[in-house]
């Protein structure tokens, strides 16, 4: 029983590895480091790196909340130790 718990945590830390990395990328990386590069790109007359540093990362964030509830429902479940 405690392997399936491991199992568990290392999925559940993977999937927290990749929408942290993925948040890092668009604040980050897309808002403050490859600005000027996106900035090349027009949306609605603002540069897409304006976009990702003023808005973009702040809605990518509330799209990793629901993703990771849902994944996390999903894994819940596989491993039998979910809420419902």
């Amino acid at each position: 029983m405690k392997e399936i718990y491991k199992v568990y945590w290392r999925r559940h830390l993977s999937i927290i590895a990749v929408l942290l990395l993925i948040w890092f990328t668009v604040s980050f990386l897309f808002g403050i480091l490859l600005v000027d590069e996106l900035d090349t790109i027009r949306i609605g007359g603002f540069g897409l790196g304006f976009w990702f540093a003023q808005q973009g990362s702040m809605y990518v964030f509330v799209v990793l909340i629901f993703v990771y509830v849902w994944m996390m429902g999903r894994l819940d479940r596989e491993f039998g130790v979910s809420e419902d």
